[in-house]
């Protein structure tokens, strides 16, 4: 029997689960939205709300208990600075899970997992920076060729 027994085990070991669901919370705390399967993403939702509420919190013994789950600081941060005062009215209920069909692969039900009221701009971000900082610098090269 299961009583008083939480949360799905993903046919993983507990430091297997601990990580995946750190690496899962800094791409949804960086991009704002992300495609998993269901049974993770209903699992993530756990996770995630809690970190908001830390960071809606905004104490230094927060911010530490964030890092040391997220193991990034660049998250963290957006956490602390963007994501807390964003959410600071709400009570809970920070994340949205979205069914979206199934894989085609192996016919897994897929869900789109991202925050409420979140930012259109901040999924690929980062990339379009990249990409963009890459074609300035091929740019310097031919002016210097």
């Amino acid at each position: 029997m299961r009583h008083r027994m939480s949360g799905r085990k993903l046919n993983r070991t507990k430091s297997h689960r601990r990580a995946l669901f750190a690496n899962m919370a800094v791409a949804l705390l960086t991009h704002e939205q992300i495609t998993t399967t269901v049974p993770k993403a209903k699992e993530m939702r756990r996770v995630v709300d809690k970190m908001i509420t830390l960071g809606k919190r905004g104490d230094l013994h927060a911010r530490r208990q964030a890092i040391s789950f997220l193991r990034c600081e660049v998250a963290a941060k957006k956490l602390f600075d963007i994501l807390g005062p964003r959410y600071s009215e709400r009570s809970g209920g920070y994340t949205r899970v979205l069914k979206a069909g199934f894989r085609h692969g192996d016919c897994a039900p897929v869900a789109i997992v991202e925050l409420v009221d979140r930012d259109v701009d901040a999924k690929g971000a980062a990339d379009k920076a990249r990409v963009e900082a890459e074609r300035v610098a091929e740019d310097s090269m031919e002016d210097v060729a």
